[in-house]
């Protein structure tokens, strides 16, 4: 089994954005995508649903499934998670350079957990908001703040409570920011947005169909059901979008289903914990900080317990295999772990007492499988030249 490097520049979520800033006419972007030229998008990212996901349920999301092309399927990035794609696509970067290189990692002194912006594995709510500089963790200029510097009307459909968030500071600054409580707001706002007159490029998200695949597990019947609920979101949209806009959806990554049997314990482990003094990333992928030093016998000890069953490489080792991007800048490289343990299969590696919420979830994504790697591009109402 190989893993599936993302196809950084050709097919990857770092790579839509700027496709749709060419699209849309903004100077020095470039479409390797194929988009055709179009005065108003709309970008519905639907947080969880992979390519394969979609396939297998497509009696459940007609409408979806009406859009899917087969060769229109690209790969989310590495690793294949909500922070690092929605950085991919704020951006229009990789990890290696926008830095986001998983849920969790390290940031100078700090585990960082990216989605919320707290200290990583600890009970208490530590901000990082006045210590890790959202603007600073995340330098570069947003897709968004491109488009706004071209005259493009640029609104973010999202949920209120991210609005202030270091996330959404980090990698989706620029433009208008319409909050968001339920799936109505969500389609009316987005279709307020496009109504609006000039160039427009409104991004929505959509984030429930990825809760339900993490509590009840991809496929499920509340997660069919929920897919049931993003089809008509998503349709709903292209109907009442206008005549000379264009919808896009895709997705931040897949999901595979585990259970009790592919778990490994970094908490009840010793093995796996010796010699480790930080826990990144999350179940199925992890950055492990090892102590000076003790890079080599930590890499011994995990490939002992988990076998075949995992991809392990040293930090250089995934730098050079592309993992993160074609280039890795040095700001990002101490981000990355000395160990990068990508799982195959449906392994997970938990860590019980540091992370129990997340540690019983019954749907985990993060590695480099096809299952998590590959997400849905379907394009409504422009066609691909």
């Amino acid at each position: 089994m190989q893993p599936l490097v993302p196809a950084y520049g050709a097919g990857s979520l770092a790579d839509v954005t700027p496709s749709l800033l060419a699209a849309l006419g903004v100077p020095g972007a470039v479409d390797v995508l194929g988009f055709a030229p179009t005065p108003k998008v709309c970008l519905l990212l639907v947080d969880g649903l992979g390519w394969r996901l979609l396939a297998d349920h497509a009696a459940d999301a007609p409408f979806l499934s009406s859009l899917a092309v087969a060769d229109r399927a690209i790969t989310c990035g590495f690793p294949a998670t909500t922070a690092t794609s929605l950085a991919s696509l704020g951006t229009g970067t990789p990890a290696g350079e926008h830095g986001f290189v998983g849920f969790s990692f390290a940031a100078g002194d700090e585990l960082l957990n990216a989605l919320r912006w707290h200290r990583h594995g600890v009970a208490e709510h530590v901000d990082l908001r006045s210590t890790l500089i959202p603007e600073e963790v995340q330098p570069h200029p947003t897709v968004w703040q491109r488009a706004e510097a071209a005259g493009v009307a640029v609104r973010l459909v999202a949920p209120q409570l991210h609005q202030r968030s270091g996330l959404t500071r980090a990698v989706l600054r620029g433009g208008g920011f319409l909050g968001t409580v339920a799936l109505g707001d969500l389609v009316s706002r987005a279709i307020g947005a496009m109504r609006e007159p000039g160039r427009v490029f409104c991004y929505a998200y959509h984030a429930d169909l990825d809760a339900v695949g993490h509590f009840y597990g991809p496929g499920s019947a509340p997660w069919r059901r929920q897919l049931r609920f993003v089809d008509l979101l998503a349709a709903s949209l292209a109907e009442d979008m206008p005549a000379d806009s264009t919808l896009v959806i895709t997705a931040d990554h897949g999901m595979v289903a585990v259970g009790d049997a592919d778990k490994a314990d970094f908490d009840a482990d010793e093995r796996l914990s010796e010699d480790v003094r930080l826990l990144g990333g999350e179940a199925r992928v992890r950055h492990v900080y090892t102590r000076a030093g003790a890079t080599g016998d930590v890499l011994a000890r995990w490939s002992a317990v988990l076998g075949d069953r995992a991809w392990i490489t040293t930090r250089d080792e995934a730098i050079a295999n592309g993992w993160f991007g074609p280039h890795v800048s040095d700001r990002v490289r101490e981000r990355v772990g000395d160990l990068v343990v990508a799982a195959k299969d449906s392994l997970v590696v938990v860590s019980s007492r540091r992370e129990p919420h997340v540690s019983d979830f019954l749907g985990q994504h993060g590695s480099l499988t096809a299952e998590e790697q590959l997400v849905p591009l379907l394009i409504k109402g422009c066609v691909t030249v």
